[in-house]
């Protein structure tokens, strides 16, 4: 492998993934070198391989599937498959798994999410810098006995294992999905004919295209949810649920057609699952509205702090035997399911809720909202350290500040906290705002991204 292949290398493994453009940073080849790689850095014998509707992710699965043959594993094809329900598979096959997706980002990017037997998430201190520099290396040579490729259909599984966690029950709802042209668009109509009659589905862009012509599959951005929140008021809808391209993360329309914060999802899902198990750990990032520690801990569980990004957060529940944790990103982690995270589950608990109440789902979440939220905003910059730098010692005096480094900088008070953080793959800070009020957020918000963006 040349210098320059060597470098792509190193630039397309990322700290939690692999991700980069197609074909110029992620080809069949690499695939082929981290096929193998993978098999002989996890000691797999048996590896399960899925992939997303990207027009490249057929091919690159496939020549991932080859090079762990080669490597002397058996393969397991699921074949067109969401995040999670890959996740599903390597928990219940209890086999290393490999998912073929670059989630929300555009058409020319693909990626391989990697893990372990048992969901087990592989990061950059789990191995993914191993398997990268076995890939960097001269190729291996092949097993004396390579492996087999066969198929295997775990959609209806995985679909009726999410509801056997998050059953659906009550008052019959209209709820309107936007898949965004993503693999929701596969288990959506699976998962909500388990369902029944509970749920009147309304499905909007469920057709299966990688080139997303509707708008990206990234529901973290507002103007991707415009479609859908227009939608859930022309249908007079109970819910509206967005998903990213991969199915992963889920993000919510109340009845009245407003974004719901990830957050107050979070508090939502750790109320029922502390009601199941009373006093257990529940996991928040550090970007999470406080709201959702307060409300656990009035609850009688342990809410406990991490780094953003899912696999600290599932190394800490892990560690902690935590019964949920959730992120401001819109993921949501289960320790029902492997400790992974599942959008389709998160929503499964939401639409459990509000068919078991007799409100709308925007006065339900009025129990757990407190406090005024900015949302992430990202900022371009140059030095992303000087900027943190000159961030810090701004704050660092403020009466009844507290400051931490635990990803990126916190800054908070008793009325407000921020966090500035540098993104893993592209030059930008990362801010989040939380407030007393809206005056309180405003003001904070504007002025960190002045001293941001100055």
């Amino acid at each position: 492998m040349s210098t320059t292949d060597r470098a792509n290398t190193h630039a397309v493994f990322k700290a939690y993934d692999v991700r980069g453009t197609v074909p110029d940073q992620i080809d069949e080849e690499l695939c082929r070198r981290t096929g193998a790689a993978f098999v002989r850095v996890a000691g797999a014998s048996t590896v399960v391989v899925g992939h997303d509707m990207r027009p490249s992710s057929p091919s690159l699965a496939t020549a991932f599937a080859e090079g762990a043959t080669e490597a002397g594993a058996d393969v397991v094809m699921i074949g067109l498959a969401s995040t999670d329900q890959l996740y599903f598979a390597s928990g219940h096959l209890g086999r290393p798994g490999a998912m073929f997706t670059a989630s929300h980002n555009p058409a020319g990017y693909n990626g391989i999410k990697l893990c372990r037997a048992g969901a087990v998430p592989i990061g950059a201190e789990t191995g993914l810098y191993e398997i990268r520099d076995a890939v960097s290396r001269p190729r291996s040579t092949s097993a004396p006995t390579p492996g087999e490729i066969s198929e295997r259909d775990v959609l209806h599984a995985y679909a009726a294992h999410l509801l056997s966690l998050a059953p659906v029950a009550g008052r019959a709802l209209k709820v309107v999905v936007d898949a965004g042209n993503g693999m929701a668009g596969l288990t959506a109509p699976v998962v909500f004919e388990l369902v029944g009659g509970e749920v009147d589905l309304v499905p909007m862009y469920f057709e299966l295209d990688g080139t997303f012509p509707n708008h990206e599959a990234n529901p973290i951005e507002p103007e991707n949810l415009v479609d859908l929140q227009k939608r859930v008021v022309a249908e007079n809808a109970d819910i509206g649920l967005a998903f990213d391209g991969d199915a992963d993360r889920c993000f919510v329309v109340d009845e009245l057609g407003r974004a719901v914060s990830p957050s107050v999802l979070t508090a939502l899902i750790a109320a029922r699952e502390l009601a199941k198990e009373p006093g257990a750990a529940v996991i928040h990032n550090l970007i999470t509205s406080r709201r959702v520690p307060e409300l656990v801990t009035e609850l009688g569980g342990t809410p406990v702090r991490t780094r953003v990004g899912h696999s600290f957060i599932k190394a800490t529940m892990a560690r902690t035997d935590a019964v949920f944790g959730g992120e401001h990103s819109g993921h949501f982690y289960f320790r029902d399911f492997w400790r992974a995270d599942s959008g389709m589950l998160a929503a499964l608990h939401t639409l459990s809720a509000l068919a078991g109440s007799d409100r709308p789902l925007s006065e339900l979440l009025d129990d757990y909202r407190r406090y005024a939220l900015s949302g992430e905003i990202n900022s371009e910059v140059v030095d992303a350290a000087a900027t943190l730098a000159t961030v810090e010692s701004t704050y660092a005096g403020t009466p009844g500040a507290v400051v931490d480094h635990l990803d990126g900088l916190t800054v908070t008070t008793d009325d407000w906290w921020f966090n500035v953080r540098p993104s893993n793959t592209e030059p930008l800070l990362r801010l989040n705002v939380e407030g007393a009020d809206d005056d309180t957020m405003t003001r904070v918000r504007d002025d960190v991204l002045s001293l941001i963006r100055k």
